[in-house]
């Protein structure tokens, strides 16, 4: 018998009988709520039945109350705003803000101790006054009061238009793999308990609620029925008020004292959110779905997006026609789209509604609302944990859009361009090493990564198992799934093996990839494509792009050309760019390139790039006494290394990197020797010359592109010749507020000769000494950047300098040494601030441009040496920005007196127009510039 048995054990341990059963624990609610829309509140009482379906005794219930995420800017959700580059919450106002109090939980009418979470002041611990017995249950009571926030995201008010989500106080989910407290944040969404819900909201009776379940008061069915299509009528003098960012914004209509109480329950859902509205046009119809089930629903919008809205019905019968018979049966017997005023561009699922930020299209909205419709499937009733496992929710439902936007039931006629982007992108962060597993938690993906791992490789992933399975498997296994996990809360492992247990196979290989980096397939052998102007490298094209460029500056004049290069994306590891250019005024060809390889090592480094460029154009020109003209011009070639520093911390905007360049140049030089006609006249004759000199540029960078005080520093050491020249750069910016700030740059340089210092040798190195003054093109020692007149000393193009050592804004170009100029050492300081648009003169024009502050303090060794004079110099005036900072005016206004002195000798009419500089920086324009969430 005792072998028998043992046996019968082994055999159960090898067939699985023996696992523990699958559990969960079940939470009901009835709750009653009251809103004030004076004073933006809610009043509420909460009931909720707690039961116990563990196999764990539990002695305390972790509690979420959510509405404290808005309470303060040291919140966790604060914290994700700012590292994901918003600061609007961080510099909110505190009447925009929200909250939760007056909480007295109560179990089984026995006050219950709390304790707060030790990190996160929106979840709180409820201390059980008797233990929780398995099987057990038992009711928590509490009032409690929510300032609700401005809506920051999902949730809150815009004006008068309410988004009630995330509410109510709610208990954390336990599981088998214990609690799971989590706080409020705008990247990564929910996990909750399934139950019950029966609640009952009082508010004034003109506005228009639609909510979570289904709507129990038939007065108010009859009342929604009245709007149908129909435009609320508004007093003449009410006008359209601004709410958020929302140029499709509900007009303010009066308050109603009457009020009214609506009743809602639903079975089988985690969630309840609502949606109050007085201006909202009401839609409404019927669906009959194939397992005869008659679905309700209500689509509701401003008039205002009535031409985008006016089929939201009919998208809404296509979309759930669409699921139900591919993966199974809706759970729910009604579904709402709502238009609503959100933090966030696209929408958000709640059980049997959504939210559904304004858009501009009906084809946007119908993926919008596809998808969002999707997630009454995956998550309302598969509920997994969206914080942990964020592509089995947004993965499998991307997945089901993009079966949808090519089936016949869109008839092929919302492809999406953002879908192919989304895609090139995620290979592009493939290629760079910069993304992350799909087994990475929400709130430990990057910005970036969140969206392309979560949705595009997250569909991505599911689609290659269709292909594993076959289509036909592949459905049947997922309807398997769905009817085994409905309303329930699976985890990967069980959505692996659910998928196993239905078709046999083995696809650990494949779940595999859930924990890895890179493609989710190898490259395939790839064709070469040529594209104008922007490439993109397809998973199975080589983009080459071949584009009329033109470029332009005062020898050359215009120059048409061709741009050929492979810098596209996703990035290639070896790149080039070759963009040959003609010279109309300068009859020479000219133009750029570069080459580089970029390795990508395992430790240490991010990448190291080995790369080797070129240039060749003119830079002066010299007419003679007998209208001879003379150009010069220069050509460069610079091989160089980048080294890029590993960051530990993946969620870090910091970089750092080392790099190595050597600049060789040939230029042209004018030779003037005096000669003697045969019959004793002078004349001077003149010839060209080529000279060449090398330069050895070694930099240390250290920059964070945060949103919130960025900063920079850079130190560069450089060797010629004749000398050593080291320098220190560092920038930083103060954020004012959410739009407006101040940036401080701070420079100290020193000038080293190498061997005895001589008149020749100074003079022979003037273009590399220390400048004050930004310098001028023919100080550009190393041509990075552009110049319209590179030699130029009169005219508009003589004031363009450039932003480098001293910085200062205020030319003294016709001085023999001008202003500031040192060859040992100098130091600086650049302040510059944006101005409050309450006293910006300028925004009483109809064009938004952009004005502010600036003041440079500095001195330098010569001032120190010269007792006469005042040791430190100063400039001040507006500084005009346009382009991202590329291009920038600056108008001195305030001086020392040296550059008042030099002003009036040099401009005896001081014209202002004169004294303006300017200066390009192409040089600085990145794809990351232009979206700081891209790592290129």
């Amino acid at each position: 018998m005792r072998w028998f048995l043992l046996i019968l054990i082994l055999f159960s341990t090898l067939t699985g009988t023996s696992q523990i059963p699958y559990w969960q624990q079940e939470v009901n609610f009835s709750i009653t709520v009251q809103l004030n829309d004076q004073e933006h509140t809610l009043d509420g009482f909460e009931k909720i039945e707690y039961i116990n379906h563990s196999p764990d005794t539990l002695n305390f219930i972790w509690m979420h109350v959510w509405p404290n995420a808005f309470r303060t800017d040291k919140t966790a959700f604060s914290d994700q705003l700012l590292r994901n580059g918003r600061t609007d919450f961080y510099f909110s106002e505190k009447e925009d803000r929200g909250y939760i109090n007056r909480l007295e939980f109560r179990v089984q009418n026995t006050l219950a101790k709390t304790e707060d979470h030790p990190q996160h002041i929106d979840i709180v611990k409820i201390l059980l006054p008797q233990p929780l017995l398995p099987g057990a249950s038992i009711e928590i009571t509490t009032p409690f009061h929510i300032q609700l926030p401005k809506n920051y995201s999902r949730g809150g008010h815009s004006g008068k238009s309410y988004q009630i989500t995330q509410w109510y106080p709610k208990p954390a989910v336990y599981d088998h793999k214990g609690w799971h407290p989590m706080p409020y944040l705008e990247q990564g969404e929910f996990y909750s308990e399934f139950g019950n819900y029966d609640v009952r909201i009082t508010l004034p009776e003109n506005y228009v609620v639609m909510s979570t379940g289904i709507l129990e008061t038939e007065s108010e069915k009859s009342w929604l029925l009245q709007r149908k299509n129909e435009r609320p009528t508004l007093p003449a003098q009410t006008q359209p008020k601004p709410i958020g960012e929302n140029k499709n914004t509900p007009t303010q209509q009066p308050r109603s004292k009457a009020l009214k109480t609506l009743h809602f329950t639903q079975k089988q859902v985690h969630d309840f959110a609502w949606f109050a509205d007085k201006k909202l046009i009401v839609q409404h119809d019927t669906l009959q779905i194939t397992s005869g089930q008659t679905i309700e629903l209500y689509s509701c919008y401003y008039p205002e997006s009535a031409p985008v809205w006016r089929n939201s019905i009919q998208m809404m019968k296509r979309a759930l026609r669409y699921r139900n018979e591919l993966i199974g049966a809706y759970p729910y017997n009604q579904m709402t789209a709502v238009e609503a005023v959100m933090g966030f561009e696209g929408g958000m699922e709640y059980p049997c509604i959504t939210s559904i930020s304004p858009v501009e299209s009906e084809s946007e909205l119908e993926e919008v609302l596809a998808h969002e419709i999707g997630h009454n499937w995956f998550q309302a009733a598969i509920g997994s944990n969206e914080r942990d496992y964020s592509w089995m929710d947004e993965g499998i439902n991307s997945y089901y859009d993009n079966r949808y936007r090519t089936s016949k039931e869109t008839n092929k006629k919302h492809q999406s361009f953002n879908f192919e982007l989304d895609d090139i992108l995620l290979a592009s962060m493939e290629k760079q090493k910069k993304d992350q597993p799909l087994s990475t938690a929400s709130d430990q993906f990057t910005d970036i990564n969140y969206f392309l791992t979560s949705y595009t490789k997250g569909a991505a992933f599911i689609a290659l198992l269709e292909k594993e399975l076959t289509t036909p498997v592949f459905d049947k296994a997922m309807q398997f799934y769905y009817g085994q996990w409905k309303f329930k809360h699976p985890d990967p492992e069980q959505f692996q093996q659910t998928f196993e247990q239905y078709t046999g196979k083995d696809l650990s290989h494949l779940f595999a990839k859930l924990h890895q980096t890179g493609p989710l397939l190898p490259d395939t052998s790839k064709k070469i494509k040529l594209t104008p102007f922007i490439g993109f490298n397809k998973r199975t094209t080589h983009a080459i792009i071949v584009s009329p460029l033109a470029g332009f500056n005062m020898y050359d004049g215009l120059m048409p050309g061709i741009l050929v290069s492979n810098y596209t994306l996703p990035p290639t590891r070896f790149q080039f760019l070759v963009a040959p250019l003609y010279g109309v005024k300068s009859k020479t060809l000219n133009g750029i390139a570069r080459m580089s390889y970029t390795l990508q090592p395992k430790q240490y480094f991010e990448r190291i790039t080995l790369a080797v460029s070129g240039m060749k154009f003119h830079s002066n020109d010299f007419t003679d006494t007998a209208q001879t003209k003379y150009l010069t011009g220069f050509s460069k070639f610079v091989p160089g290394i980048k080294l890029v520093f590993k960051e530990k911390d993946p969620l870090s905007s910091r970089e750092r990197f080392l790099q190595w360049k050597t600049f060789l140049f040939w230029e042209d030089a004018l030779r003037f020797r005096s000669d003697t006609f045969p019959n004793g006249n002078r004349f001077t004759k003149i010839n060209k010359e080529t000279k060449h000199r090398y330069l050895n540029q070694l930099r240390y960078v250290v920059q964070d592109d945060r949103v919130l005080y960025p900063y920079r520093a850079e130190f560069l050491a450089e060797q010629a010749q004749d000398f050593v020249r080291l320098a220190f750069t560092g920038n930083y910016y103060f954020n004012y507020n959410e739009k407006l700030g101040a940036g401080l740059r701070f420079f100290a340089g020193k000038f080293l000769y190498i061997g005895s210092t001589t008149l020749s040798k100074r003079f022979r190195n003037d273009a590399y000494h220390l400048n004050m003054t930004g310098p001028k093109g023919y100080e550009d020692y190393t041509y990075s950047n552009y110049f319209i007149g590179r030699s130029e000393f009169e005219g508009f193009p003589n004031q363009q300098i450039m932003i480098r050592d001293g910085g200062f804004k205020i030319r003294t170009d016709l001085l023999a040494n001008k202003i500031g100029k040192s060859d040992d050492w100098l130091i600086a300081m650049n302040w510059v601030t944006d101005i409050p648009d309450q006293i910006n003169i300028l925004n009483v024009l109809p064009v938004k441009i952009p004005v502010k502050i600036f003041f440079d303090l500095g001195t330098n060794a010569e001032l120190w040496k010269d007792k006469q004079s005042g040791r430190l110099l100063f400039d001040a005036g507006l500084q005009f920005t346009l382009l991202k900072d590329v291009i920038d005016l600056y108008v001195p206004l305030f001086y020392s007196r040296v550059y008042r002195d030099y002003i009036q000798s040099t401009i005896p009419e001081r014209k202002l127009l004169n004294t303006i500089s300017f200066s390009i920086q192409i040089q600085n324009l990145t794809l990351k510039k232009l979206d700081r969430r891209l790592p290129f």
